[in-house]
């Protein structure tokens, strides 16, 4: 019988393998970043680091500023830091796609991107061993200022990082928009189709899934 932790890590794995096609794909769509592929793409220019390896670096000190703000951080915060990045640079190595040279192409392969983005998340929360280091950072920031509106408080930190990636030479157009406002709705959509309730998630910390992890061993 194969072990319920085997599979929410299973769970965990093709969410972020599944994220990191969809990230790749915002990128062949040619026509606009999303406000923190925005920000790795600038840095990535500026040091000539690889796109993934900046995901990697960024998502890594994100992770180590979420436990200063002491947010729960689980196995899925830490994969979350190293593999997608690393699964964006495998993607481009394998070439799977050309950039696209015009609205025409790049639109729905943009709206494309979403959706596998939306998959994607709806397997790696749902696995419940921690969520992303950048959504913890905007929940630890949004507790620390509990009289602005969760929305806001994403959209001046994305605002924040969308703009230095701009400044850095990432490129920024319709695309954005599109990344920006399109995303909600169709996480929102794909996550009803699935019929999954992302509020009734309960993430786990590391040591919370060392210890069940063991007593499930015990048991078994």
């Amino acid at each position: 019988m194969v072990s319920a932790y085997i599979k929410r890590f299973l769970r965990l794995l093709s969410g972020l393998l599944l994220y990191g096609l969809g990230t790749y794909l915002v990128i062949q769509a040619n026509i606009g970043l999303a406000p923190w592929e925005a920000f790795s793409m600038g840095f990535a220019l500026l040091t000539g680091l690889s796109f993934g390896d900046i995901v990697v670096l960024s998502g890594l000190v994100i992770v180590g500023i979420d436990i200063l703000l002491k947010e729960k951080i689980g196995f899925g915060t830490l994969l979350n830091a190293i593999l997608i990045g690393k699964f964006v640079d495998l993607f481009v190595w394998l070439d799977l796609m050309p950039a696209m040279g015009s609205y025409l192409t790049g639109i729905p392969l943009l709206l494309v991107s979403q959706v596998v983005i939306a998959l994607a998340s709806f397997l790696y929360i749902g696995a419940g061993l921690g969520c992303g280091p950048r959504d913890a950072l905007m929940v630890a920031l949004g507790k620390r200022m509990p009289k602005a509106p969760i929305g806001l408080v994403r959209g001046g930190l994305e605002g924040t990082v969308l703009l230095i990636g701009w400044l850095l030479g990432a490129k920024v157009g319709l695309g954005t928009v599109i990344a920006v406002f399109g995303i909600g709705f169709i996480i929102q959509y794909t996550f009803h189709f699935l019929r999954f309730n992302v509020k009734a998630i309960q993430h786990e910390n590391l040591l919370d899934t060392i210890k069940a992890w063991k007593l499930e061993t015990v048991k078994g």
